[in-house]
């Protein structure tokens, strides 16, 4: 489906066109991707004008789905259920391909009611089909069919399609606003519960960078698991035009001088470090104009980090940061200075303490070792590990070094001594276990800590099959950088991809001025009466649903959904409650259910619509999800967009809330 399209891209632009097409003429060679997991399709035209109809044709349809709106893509969803049911091709419907359509769209009907609504789309008047239903009438009515108020069973939505279609007859001709203008004005962008004016960048980005949440992704080169699957330049592309603003390399000698990048210790696969610096080049800005943090975890030997300086100098060039943007030596510049940058954090030589005030000639010296590879909790990896003898220290070249300019990598040794304050520009990793027990034992000190430097958290080394924990906690105490595997879905991405869709999606969202005051006494594991906002008290009501995805391919499988609204936040705010369960209908459910929460601290949430396929004997199937910061609501009735497990948008997939907030006293 040209909806399974991400982009198409023309040339050798993908590892595949790059490994066996090098040969043939890039003006014949252009690339399918797509918006899941799947492998892209490389494909190799006959000639440059074949090639360039692909291109140009794909473009254009691509370009004329993603600009469709709702009623559009409501009639296209339509029609597309429509055509599979259809068996025949004969562009008309009999009353067994419209039981299918009904099973397609998720509705479960008997043949009574299937014979009722099959006499209401009314018979075609051809002689040689008595018995069909043409196609095109069908499209038409059933689009109206979808505007119906939501009605609890079948019986009575054959009544309300009934009388329904001669009201909207009626409007029509009376140039009213019908129920079917009416819910798509509700579906337009007027009715998103997401605020519209926050899909632009809104907050000051002139703070300095310490002071903002930073989308950031661990291990950015892996595509699967952390041991044995494929590292590849395409897992770069894809975080990047996430909206991530931090991505790893994990770097190590390769052969003929040229560095790699995968993770070491492990059988996952090797890429070249130059062309994930290319990669990051081609794609560091197509999203969000912010800069870029390139996070280096540097195993290899002195030589090998020349040539990654170089390949850093020449292939980003003026990209690259590499001398201090202003003045200002006691704080970061602001996201506003360093837009178009790319800035690296890593280690730096010694004697070069300050990079804010210049390097001297030292050529390389001893600097102590990083090496998150040697946490994973894997016997495999520690046996290696220990084979190698895992040594404190790396010697570090100064051409690498000096590409260091404010992210100085240091190991954590305690929060500063007031007296004796570190520089600005060092900044400590963190495993999750170690950030969380800071943030549980000392959650003030670590938010005085990080106003001031960065702070980079990632997974522990039991998660080797790629597993996320979530970022919230350590959010709550200012950690900017709390870097997560971009490729495994499931709630900790929804949840960091629905943080990060606020500000315009740049990969930038400032925090709330009790995480940037100097002399905030804050701490999310006990909040006492301060300056951190308002309580509120959110009622929301679960309406209905529209057109749900079929998520069991069986042709008789249709969708007994159920909502859970999910808070995430501090402690006290974090919530869960849970709808009906409605059954065999996916195609217009109805739960009319009313639930309050009561948020402690606003600009720290964040809600969570789940809707579950309920099964009584096995897990609930995922249908879809939708995920926004509660300081990013809309009031009064909504529809909400959902997305898939991968965080694209379905065509037609809803629910209909109605949003209210009131302030607690």
């Amino acid at each position: 489906s040209i909806e399974d399209i991400r982009d198409v891209r023309s040339g050798h632009k993908t590892e595949g066109m790059e490994k066996y097409a090098k040969d043939v003429p890039e003006y014949r060679c252009f690339s399918i991707i797509f918006k899941d997991q799947r492998k892209n399709l490389d494909l190799i035209a006959s000639s440059e004008d074949d090639a360039n109809h692909w291109i140009a044709g794909l473009g254009k349809i691509i370009a004329h789905s993603n600009s469709m709106n709702q009623k559009q893509k409501l009639q296209h969803w339509i029609h597309t259920c429509l055509r599979k049911a259809d068996k025949n091709k004969d562009n008309k419907m009999s009353l067994k391909e419209l039981k299918d359509f009904l099973k397609e769209v998720n509705i479960e009907v008997d043949d009574y009611h299937a014979k009722k609504i099959f006499q209401v789309m009314g018979a075609s008047r051809r002689r040689e089909d008595p018995g069909g239903v043409e196609i095109r009438l069908g499209i038409h009515r059933l689009r109206c069919m979808s505007a119906l108020a939501v009605v609890a069973n079948t019986s009575s939505a054959v009544c309300a399609v009934w009388g329904f279609l001669s009201v909207y007859l009626a409007a029509k001709r009376g140039n009213a606003m019908t129920k079917d203008g009416f819910l798509m004005y509700l579906l337009s962008d007027e009715g998103n519960i997401f605020n519209p004016s926050h899909r632009k960048v809104y907050q000051d980005m002139t703070q300095p960078l310490s002071h903002y949440l930073v989308s950031s992704s661990h291990n950015t080169y892996l595509m699967e698991d952390q041991i044995t699957g494929p590292s590849s330049t395409e897992a770069y592309i894809r975080a990047l035009t996430k909206g991530c603003r931090c991505v790893e390399l994990d770097c190590w000698d390769g052969p003929n001088s040229e560095p790699v990048i995968y993770h070491g210790y492990t059988l996952t696969s090797k890429i070249l470090f130059s062309d994930v610096i290319k990669a990051i080049k081609n794609y560091a800005f197509k999203t969000s104009p912010y800069p870029v943090i390139i996070s280096l975890e540097n195993h290899c030997s002195v030589d090998q980090q020349k040539v990654m300086a170089q390949h850093m100098t020449t292939i980003l060039q003026d990209m690259l940061l590499v001398a201090p943007v202003d003045g200002n030596k006691s704080q970061f510049p602001s996201p506003e200075q360093l837009k178009g940058k790319i800035l690296v954090k890593g280690k730096k030589l010694s004697r070069q303490e300050d990079p804010i005030n210049g390097n001297n000639n030292l050529e390389a010296e001893d600097v102590s070792d990083e090496d998150e590879a040697a946490e994973i909790e894997d016997e495999s990896v520690k046996t290696k590990v220990e084979q190698k003898g895992k040594s404190d220290t790396l010697k570090l070249a100064k051409e690498l070094s000096d590409t260091v300019v404010y992210c100085k990598s240091v190991h954590f040794e305690g929060f500063d001594d007031p007296n004796h304050p570190r520089a600005f520009y060092e900044m400590s990793s963190f495993s999750e276990s170690k950030a969380l027990k800071l943030a549980q034992e000392s959650g003030t000190s670590f938010i005085h800590h990080n106003i001031r430097h960065l702070s980079r958290i990632y997974p522990a080394g039991w998660r080797t099959d790629s597993s996320n924990y979530s970022p919230v906690e350590l959010w709550n105490v200012g950690c900017q950088i709390v870097a997560l595997n971009f490729q495994t879905a499931g709630t900790e991405m929804d949840v960091y991809q629905g943080r990060f869709q606020d500000n315009g999606f740049s990969g930038y969202v400032l925090k709330p001025e009790f995480l940037r005051d100097e002399q905030t006494k804050f701490n999310p594991k006990s909040i006492t009466e301060g300056t951190w906002g308002t309580k509120k008290k959110l009622l929301l009501k679960i309406i209905s649903g529209q057109q749900l995805p079929k998520v069991n391919k069986s042709k008789n499988s249709i969708v007994d959904p159920k909502v859970t609204i999910e808070i995430h936040g501090v402690q006290q705010d974090n919530n869960k409650k849970q709808t009906k369960v409605i059954e065999n209908n996916g195609f217009n459910p109805n739960w009319n259910e009313e639930f309050t929460f009561d948020i402690e601290i606003p600009a720290l949430a964040l809600v969570r619509f789940v809707v579950e396929d309920f099964d009584m004997s096995t897990k609930n199937d995922f249908i879809g999800q939708y995920t926004l910061p509660f300081m990013s609501l809309k009031q009064g009735y909504r529809h909400i967009h959902l997305l898939t497990k991968n965080g694209d948008p379905y065509s037609s997939s809803t629910l209909f809330v109605y949003v209210n907030i009131q302030d607690c006293d």
